[in-house]
């Protein structure tokens, strides 16, 4: 990638210069005149796995962008739970804000788009189109999730009553009136579990009829869960917009103070097929420990794979990508072969880093170099 003379920011080949607009205090998002901006590696996606993957391949000396297009999961989250040193008071949005910040000021690009298309280039690289910019990258960085199936209205508002994350969320619903809506044996596995935080637990299946196997329906019937049957027809919720109860269509209402929704989930792996990634039988993306796809250079992480579907668990795949990625594009140490081929290392070789991170890094506060360097100058 080349870089404008004023060092304001990326350019495309031939300096095709990229027109930088403010959208929030998180990320200044760059838009292409002409031709694909250029990186080592780009992320799809904005919630924890992407951000923390771009985190990484950013610190670690690698031009990164992440492209997306807000919203998701955990920008829902009216409460951050189980995330050590992030306290609950803390929203979703604001925790992806201030993750934003982090990334961006360590040097990465910020690009609020949707990317709809993904192919191969002649040259190898993999090619990301979005509403406003094209992008040729080395590595790509799948983060883009799963989206929730949602009961038909009337339903709870979500996080005031419907949540969709047990490990979150449970813990706040001890001793308390809770259903679970839904219809498959995750649904009543699910109401089952919430036995060991109240002894108050409804499963809705909103008029429809249940579907889970024999098993599940012995397995259930000798747990203390009611099965309502009868759709639901209105939600009453208190001032603040909580949850108070339901009413149902035999004219019986009952109280809540929350539940959760059991409809399965919509993985969003159109980026993943047209790259010719391998899908599991569940739909998530196929990924060895590290989240490297089946296709070389495109890696998958957070909600979009296997596992459990938590702040911290996509977290920890985004750093498990993001360190990989740096073993396979660092620069040094060179191999045997690299060295036998190439010769060694020059002074003028190093460091590996480009001069725009450098720059970054030496402006950052927890610089050491620039620390001595305001230090000598005080002498």
């Amino acid at each position: 990638m080349g870089y404008s003379s004023l060092g304001s920011g990326p350019t495309g080949e031939n300096g095709a210069a990229y027109r930088p607009v403010e959208v929030s205090v998180a990320a200044t998002v760059l838009y292409m005149s002409e031709t694909p901006a250029e990186y080592e590696v780009t992320v799809v996606g904005g919630g924890p796995a992407g951000l923390t993957a771009a985190l990484y391949t950013t610190r670690l000396g690698h031009e990164t962008a992440v492209v997306d297009r807000g919203g998701g999961r955990a920008a829902m989250m009216a409460d951050t739970h189980n995330v050590i040193g992030v306290t609950e008071d803390v929203s979703g949005p604001a925790f992806l804000e201030t993750a934003l910040e982090q990334v961006t000021g360590y040097g990465a690009d910020h690009y609020r788009d949707f990317v709809s298309d993904a192919e191969r280039t002649d040259e190898g690289r993999i090619r990301l189109s979005a509403g406003d910019v094209t992008i040729d990258t080395e590595r790509v960085v799948l983060a883009t999730g799963f989206t929730d199936g949602r009961p038909d209205p009337p339903a709870p508002r979500t996080a005031r009553g419907l949540h969709y994350c047990l490990h979150c969320d449970a813990y706040m619903l001890a001793d308390a009136p809770v259903y679970v809506m839904g219809t498959g044996s995750s649904a009543a596995h699910v109401a089952m579990i919430m036995l060991n935080f109240t002894d108050e637990v409804d499963l809705l299946l909103n008029g429809d009829d249940p579907e889970w196997d024999e098993d599940t329906d012995r397995q259930l019937r000798a747990h203390p869960v009611e099965v309502i049957h009868e759709e639901v027809t209105g939600v009453e919720n208190d001032d603040e917009g909580w949850l108070e109860a339901m009413e149902f269509a035999d004219g019986t209402g009952r109280e809540y103070r929350g539940g959760f929704a059991m409809y399965g989930s919509e993985y969003n792996t159109d980026l993943a097929e047209q790259l010719g990634c391998a899908l599991n039988d569940d739909s998530t993306v196929a990924v060895d420990d590290h989240g490297a796809t089946s296709v070389e250079g495109v890696y998958a992480v957070g909600d979009l794979t296997p596992g459990h579907n938590q702040v911290p668990t996509a977290m920890g795949e985004g750093a498990r990508a993001g360190i990989d990625i740096h073993y396979d594009l660092r620069e040094f140490p060179k191999s045997l072969d690299e060295l036998e081929a190439g010769g060694a290392v020059g002074a003028g070789d190093v460091p590996g880093m480009s001069d725009r991170l450098r720059r970054h890094a030496r402006q950052h506060e927890g610089n050491v170099a620039t620390s001595e360097a305001a230090e000598a100058a005080d002498d």
